[in-house]
């Protein structure tokens, strides 16, 4: 009896002094919170408040009748899905281009970071990754009809092809070519602007390291070896943990506008069925579609979980 006061009178202590170190911090940072306030009330907006609709894939949901007055059922949408027999063709597409995208994209904007850290010339550093991020804010409808330009029946990559190889190579339309695609697209447009977080870390690495290494002997290669990469690893093993909560997002808009007859068997991920079951010509099924949104968040939320704590058991910090 006496220890479990104590426990209550411990735990209580604990709690005020929490809460008064937390208005002694307020206090003391009241500007840096009050900077905080928007992007936290967008947060709530825009990305709390919308998960009350969580609710409809439990529910045979009617705009109609809204969200309190649909039919509730429970998990038949879930089990719908993995009865049908399309679920592993799109489960497995989503997974290979999320691997392709965890093995060939995340490492691009690392690498391109450090090249752009070995430049000797500011200047020339400077109009480079000017030039790096402009494709960033090109809509991905431009991007793919630049592709279809240069890679279509009359483009000029697809002529060349063709005069050296002796028959054409359907970049567009043929499956196996698809996902490179795909992939070759994102590390274009995106890893550019990608290299801003990696090159902010690399700022905070002591020059007087390399100058000590460069007087051992060390080379160039060294240097970046046992210096600069340990110095960002830190910032990668971040990076990747957070890139685990999106690593089943495919981009539905993107492989939408892709996608055509001929490469279906490979374009055909989570997130299109999604956008078709919800707004595409199969449209209208509002339920089953939040139904395989949710799953995919869930995965995603273990995902982010579990190589967090494989980033604690290597030493690391990791998210959280």
């Amino acid at each position: 009896m006496v220890s479990e006061v104590g426990n209550r009178q411990s735990k209580s202590g604990r709690r005020a002094e929490y809460w008064t170190k937390l208005r002694r911090d307020i206090k003391r940072d009241k500007w840096l919170y009050l900077m905080l306030l928007p992007g936290l009330i967008y947060f709530v907006i825009f990305k709390y408040l919308p998960m009350y609709g969580i609710i409809i894939s439990f529910e045979n949901y009617v705009p109609f009748s809204g969200v309190t007055g649909s039919e509730w059922v429970g998990l038949k949408w879930f089990s719908y899905f993995f009865k049908s027999p399309s679920w592993i063709r799109y489960l497995t597409n989503t997974l290979i281009l999320s691997l392709m995208n965890i093995v060939l994209y995340f490492p691009a904007p690392i690498i391109l970071a450090l090249l752009l850290n070995e430049m000797r010339s500011l200047r020339y550093k400077k109009v480079l990754q000017t030039l790096l991020y402009v494709p960033h804010f090109i809509s991905i409808v431009i991007v793919v009809s630049i592709t279809f330009v240069i890679f279509g029946s009359s483009g000029i990559v697809y002529k060349a092809t063709e005069a050296m190889l002796g028959h054409p190579v359907k970049y567009l339309s043929d499956p196996r070519v698809f996902r490179w695609m795909i992939i070759g697209q994102t590390i274009w447009k995106e890893t550019g602007w990608g290299t801003i977080i990696f090159l902010a870390a690399l700022t905070n690495v002591d020059t007087q390291l390399y100058e000590a290494a460069m007087m051992d002997g060390a080379n160039r290669f060294q240097r970046l070896w046992h210096i600069t990469l340990p110095a960002i690893r830190s910032t990668i093993v971040l990076m990747l943990v957070l890139r685990m909560g999106s690593v089943l997002d495919t981009g539905y808009d993107h492989l939408i506008l892709m996608a055509n007859a001929m490469n279906r068997s490979v374009s055909q991920t989570l997130d299109v069925f999604v956008y078709e079951q919800g707004l595409g010509k199969s449209g209208g099924n509002y339920s089953y579609a939040a139904a395989v949104g949710l799953m995919k968040s869930v995965i995603s939320v273990i995902l982010v979980m579990s190589s967090n704590k494989v980033a604690h058991a290597l030493g690391e910090q990791g998210l959280y």
